[in-house]
């Protein structure tokens, strides 16, 4: 009997090792717009190739959440950045199994999708399902029948239709819903207060302040689900 319950005991302590694994967080697709990556772009006075409009690379919320998922040892997760604004303006018809091949095929462990800002404006509720519907497709595609831990985060620029849906659809892949709507309520967190832009589309953006709060939400979301 003694031997019995030492074997279930151990057996436990086994399964309780590989979800531990399993939730062990190796690769992360980054799925978003200019906030997530942003190329060099002469016509709106941007040299970065990061999340615009961090002053350096490694104060984008992307490499802030890679950097805060690192293992004990300093190693860090790959990587996998999109911008995939093209989805948000085209999310009818937007064909993720073609245009996210690459995503689908990385295997990530953990997916973060960052969109809603260039959304159209959805002024019905037909509008609001179709686009919730969009972004179960597109989650659905890129989990590749894998089961990866998904976190959507609400806009920077808060609006209650999208972030209803992107909320809705979260729900509907069994993701974490992250929100975040009052940072863009503080002006502290815009790139305007920070120093000045030329543009005013990219002073609109996050600045460091705001990237930070975006990836210590996300960072504290994914650290809770790992517990």
């Amino acid at each position: 009997m003694m031997k019995r319950m030492m074997m279930v005991a151990f057996c436990a302590g086994l399964a309780c090792s590989c979800f531990a694994q399993q939730r062990e967080v190796r690769k992360i697709l980054f799925l978003g717009n200019s906030i997530t990556l942003h190329g060099p772009s002469k016509k709106v006075d941007w040299s970065g190739n990061w999340g615009m409009a961090a002053s350096a690379q490694e104060k984008d919320y992307v490499h802030l959440v890679t950097q805060a998922l690192s293992k004990k040892d300093g190693r860090a997760p790959e990587t996998l950045v999109k911008n995939i604004a093209t989805f948000e303006r085209e999310y009818a018809a937007y064909d993720a199994s073609a245009q996210l091949k690459d995503a689908a095929a990385f295997g990530a462990d953990l997916i973060v999708l960052c969109i809603g800002e260039n959304v159209p404006n959805l002024a019905t509720d037909a509008a609001k399902g179709q686009f919730k519907d969009g972004v179960v497709k597109m989650l659905n595609s890129v989990q590749a029948g894998r089961k990866p831990v998904i976190v959507v985060r609400s806009s920077f620029w808060a609006n209650a239709a999208k972030d209803g849906a992107l909320k809705q659809a979260c729900a509907d892949v069994g993701g974490i819903f992250v929100d975040i709507s009052a940072l863009g309520k503080d002006e502290k967190n815009f790139a305007r207060s920070e120093r000045p832009f030329k543009h005013a589309g990219v002073a609109n953006h996050p600045g460091d302040a705001g990237m930070r709060a975006i990836a210590d939400a996300i960072a504290t979301a994914v650290k809770a689900q790992s517990k």
